[in-house]
C-alpha cells in the first residue's frame, strides 16, 4: 500500500517540475531585453496608422492618436516635439503603449495645415532606437500645404551646430514681423543643427532662428540668440532620383536601385546664430571689501571714467584707478591716504553715463555709502596656529645663522613669472598686490651666461599697457642660452610703504629644434582678416593678421593645431556679433578643415581656400563640442557592452 500510494505522488512531482521548467523557458523567451553581450535591436519603431489619418482634410478633431508596431516612449517631448502653427497653450504629448496621443489645447484655425514634427523624440521602449524626422500633418481646410524647407543653424562665432533653436517663417515680409508676431510655420534644430519646416504654402517668406526664452515665438529680448537670412525663401519642389544600395555583405555591393522622390527646396539654408551685444549702461554694484580699496561694477564698458566727488573727504589725488579687466566696466579705486581708508564709511557722489528708457546715454548721479567690511575676529585656535608658525620661522632663521631677535621685515609681495625653461617668444612678468609708487630701474639686471662668465644683456622693462600692477621685461633671447634675472631689495615701493625683497632666478631658453612652424597661404578672405591658431580643444593660442594672403605662426610647441579665420569687417581686431535692427550680420568665420599634428623641428605649409567648402562642412568633427545624439548613444551602448563582457 505504501508503494502504491508513492507512485502517484512521484508522478505529480515530476509533472509539477516539468511545468515549472516549461514556464521558465517561456518566460525567458518572452522577457524583454537581451543576454549580456548579445545583439541589440537597432530598428526604430514603424508607423502603422493614425486617427485622423495623415494628410486628412476638413479635420475638426483636436485629439490625435498615432500607432506604431511596438511599445514606444517619448524622449524630451517638451524640447523635441514642435507644432505648426505655434500653439499659445501648451499641447499635451504623451506615450501610451504603442501609441502617441496629442491633445491640442488651442482652437483650430480654419483653412490651415497643421504639422507635428517629432524630430527623434519617438523611440522604442527597449533600446531607445529613435525614429528620425517623423512628422504628421492634417488640414482644417480642403487643401494640405505640403512644401518643405530645410537647412542648418551654426553658431556664427565658432561654427558649432546649434541644438534646440526654433526656426520659423513669416509670410509678412515687414522687418517688424520677427519682433512683433509669432512665427507662422516653425521647426526646431536637432543635435546636428539641422531643421525641417513642413506644411508650407507656396509664396515668399523671411526665415529666422530664435532661442525663445519666453516661448512667445518672436524676438523681444536682447539676450535671446537669433539668426536671420538676408534672402527671401521661396519654397519649390522637383522630381529627383536617389540611389539605394543593397549590400551582399559589409564589403560587397549586391544591387544599386534608383528610386524616385520629391525634392523640396531650398534644402541648404544656412543660418548663423548670434546674441546681440547689449549696451545698457548702468551701475551694477559697488563694494569695499578692503579698507584701502573700493570697486565699481558697470553693466557695459563706457568711453569715459565716471566723475567722483567725496562728501566726507577730499578726493583730490586720493585714488589710483585700476581697470582690472582692461575695460571701463570694472574700476578699482586704490585709496592713497591712510586718513581716508581708515574711515569706516566713505560717502561719495558718483556721476556716470546711464542708458535711459529711450536707449540714450545720459548723465546720472548716485550717492554711495561705502562701508568697510568688518574683519572677523580670529579664534584662539587660529591665533595658536600663527604662534606655532612664527616659532618655526624663528627656528629656521636660527639654523641659518640669522639674528632671531631682529624684527621680521614684511616685504611687498610679488609674483614672479620666470619659468626655468623659457620659450624664445616669452617674457618675464612681475605682478604686485598693490600699485607701485616708484621703482629703481638700475636695480634690475639681466645677464647671459657665456662659457662660465655672466655678461649683462640689454632689455626693455616697463608697466603693462593694460594691467596697472603688472610689469614686464622683454629681451632678445638667444636659443639654448642660460640667463640670470636679478632685482635688488627695495627696488619696488608700493603705495602703502612696503618694498620688495631681492629677487634672483636663473633659467635657460629652449632650443629652436624644440619648435615647429605653421605657414598658411590663404585665398578667398576679405581684404582685412586675421587668423586664430587653435589647440586641439578649439581654444585660441595666438592671433596674427592676414598680410598679403599669409598667416605665419613661428615657435610652436609640438601638438595638435587647427585655425579659424575671421573677416574683420570693421578692422578692430576682434570678432563682432550682428544686430537685427541694423540688419548687420555677424562677421564671417571660417575654419581650416583639418587638425594638424605638428612635430618638433618641422615646418608645415598649408594652402587654405576659405570658401572651398560650405561653412557647415568646415569645422573638424574632433573640435566640435556639440556631438550628434546618435553618436552619444553609440558611445553609451559600447560602454554597456564592455561592462557586460567584463561581468
Amino acid at each position: 500500500m505504501l508503494l502504491k500510494n508513492k507512485h502517484p505522488r512521484q508522478r505529480l512531482l515530476r509533472q509539477i517540475s516539468f511545468v515549472a521548467v516549461i514556464a521558465v523557458a517561456l518566460y525567458s523567451c518572452a522577457s524583454i531585453g537581451h543576454p549580456d553581450g548579445g545583439m541589440y535591436d537597432e530598428d526604430p519603431p514603424r508607423f502603422l496608422e493614425a486617427t485622423p489619418p495623415p494628410g486628412a482634410t476638413n479635420n475638426t478633431k483636436t485629439k490625435i492618436q498615432i500607432v506604431f508596431d511596438e511599445y514606444i516612449k517619448l524622449d524630451k517631448p517638451g524640447e523635441k516635439v514642435i507644432i505648426s502653427p505655434p500653439q499659445v497653450q501648451q499641447p499635451e504629448v504623451k506615450a501610451n503603449g504603442k501609441r502617441v496621443v496629442i491633445t491640442l489645447n488651442d482652437s483650430l484655425k480654419p483653412n490651415t495645415t497643421y504639422t507635428i514634427d517629432f524630430g527623434d523624440a519617438i523611440q522604442d521602449n527597449n533600446e531607445g532606437n529613435a525614429l528620425p524626422n517623423f512628422g504628421y500633418s492634417f488640414s482644417t481646410g480642403t487643401v494640405i500645404d505640403s512644401m518643405e524647407v530645410s537647412g542648418i543653424v551654426l553658431n556664427a562665432s565658432n561654427l558649432e551646430p546649434v541644438k534646440g533653436l526654433q526656426v520659423g517663417l513669416h509670410a509678412n515680409l515687414s522687418d517688424t514681423a520677427f519682433t512683433k508676431l509669432p512665427f507662422e510655420r516653425v521647426g526646431r534644430t536637432d543635435s546636428r543643427g539641422r531643421f525641417i519646416i513642413r506644411g508650407i504654402a507656396p509664396g515668399s517668406y523671411h526665415i529666422y532662428a530664435l532661442q525663445d526664452a519666453d516661448q512667445n515665438f518672436y524676438y523681444n529680448q536682447p539676450t535671446e540668440v537669433i539668426a536671420f537670412s538676408d534672402s527671401l525663401i521661396i519654397p519649390s519642389k522637383e522630381p529627383a532620383t536617389r540611389m539605394d544600395t543593397i549590400w551582399k555583405d559589409s564589403l560587397t555591393i549586391d544591387t544599386i536601385i534608383p528610386r524616385g522622390y520629391t525634392r523640396y527646396m531650398p534644402d541648404d539654408i544656412l543660418l548663423r546664430s548670434f546674441k546681440e551685444r547689449t549696451f545698457s549702461q548702468r551701475l551694477l554694484k559697488s563694494e569695499r571689501l578692503e579698507r584701502n580699496k573700493f570697486s565699481l561694477y558697470f553693466t557695459a564698458p563706457a568711453d569715459t571714467l565716471p566723475l567722483l566727488e567725496g562728501l566726507n573727504f577730499d578726493p583730490d589725488n586720493a585714488f589710483i584707478i585700476e581697470k582690472p579687466t582692461g575695460r571701463i566696466d570694472t574700476l578699482d579705486y586704490w585709496i592713497r591716504d591712510s586718513l581716508i581708508y581708515k574711515m569706516d564709511t566713505l560717502q561719495i557722489k558718483l556721476t556716470y553715463l546711464y542708458t535711459d528708457t529711450l536707449n540714450q546715454l545720459v548723465p546720472r548721479t548716485d550717492t554711495l555709502k561705502l562701508a568697510a567690511r568688518r574683519t572677523r575676529q580670529k579664534s584662539e585656535k587660529e591665533l595658536e596656529k600663527e604662534r606655532e608658525q612664527a616659532e618655526k620661522e624663528k627656528e629656521k632663521r636660527r639654523k641659518n645663522g640669522e639674528d632671531v631677535d631682529a624684527d621680521t621685515i614684511t616685504f611687498l609681495p610679488v609674483d614672479v613669472y620666470c619659468p626655468s625653461s623659457m620659450d624664445v617668444y616669452d617674457y618675464i612678468t612681475l605682478s604686485f598686490q598693490e600699485p607701485i609708487a616708484r621703482y629703481d630701474s638700475a636695480a634690475i639686471r639681466l645677464e647671459q651666461k657665456i662659457d662660465t662668465v655672466w655678461n649683462q644683456v640689454p632689455f626693455t622693462f616697463g608697466r603693462d599697457s593694460v594691467y596697472l600692477r603688472r610689469y614686464n621685461l622683454f629681451a632678445d633671447w638667444q636659443p639654448d642660452a642660460g640667463y640670470r634675472f636679478e632685482v635688488d631689495s627695495t627696488a619696488f615701493h608700493g603705495i602703502y610703504g612696503l618694498y620688495t625683497d631681492k629677487i634672483r632666478q636663473e633659467f635657460k631658453v629652449k632650443k629652436l629644434e624644440e619648435y615647429g612652424q605653421i605657414f598658411f597661404h590663404i585665398t578667398g578672405q576679405d581684404s582685412v582678416a586675421f587668423v586664430q591658431l587653435l589647440d586641439g580643444k578649439d581654444q585660441v593660442m595666438r592671433t596674427v593678421p592676414v598680410v598679403e594672403g599669409r598667416a605665419y605662426f613661428y615657435f610652436l610647441k609640438p601638438g595638435k593645431y587647427s585655425a579659424r579665420l575671421v573677416n574683420d569687417t570693421n578692422g578692430n581686431g576682434e570678432w563682432d556679433t550682428g544686430n537685427y535692427a541694423n540688419k548687420t550680420q555677424p562677421e564671417t568665420v571660417y575654419y581650416y578643415t583639418q587638425v594638424l599634428d605638428l612635430k618638433a623641428n618641422f615646418d608645415l605649409t598649408q594652402d587654405w581656400d576659405v570658401t572651398l567648402k560650405p561653412l557647415d562642412k568646415q569645422k573638424p568633427d574632433e573640435l566640435k563640442k556639440q556631438k550628434p545624439d546618435e553618436d552619444k548613444k553609440k558611445k553609451d551602448r559600447n560602454k554597456e557592452r564592455s561592462a557586460a563582457m567584463r561581468r
